[in-house]
């Protein structure tokens, strides 16, 4: 199965850098997590004979709708 992309250097609303290396850590076991997922539930819907292009479209914009708890 194909890795995610390399991880950004996140930064906070600052703009500084998330140096902490547990926080770090935890965010590229959730990206992996949620790529794993999404990558089941894209391949699940390829073989019930969904339309690629709109799978895609779709995981797009459920990631486009988060939000943010935080504001």
């Amino acid at each position: 199965m194909k890795s995610l992309p390399p991880m950004p250097k996140w930064v906070d609303d600052a703009g500084n850098f998330v140096s902490c290396t547990e926080k770090i850590k935890v965010m590229q076991q959730n990206m992996q997590e949620i790529y794993e997922l999404a990558q089941e539930a894209f391949e699940d819907g390829l073989l019930m004979g969904c339309q690629e292009q709109q799978l895609r479209a779709y995981l797009t914009e459920l990631m486009a709708t988060l939000e943010n708890p935080y504001q």
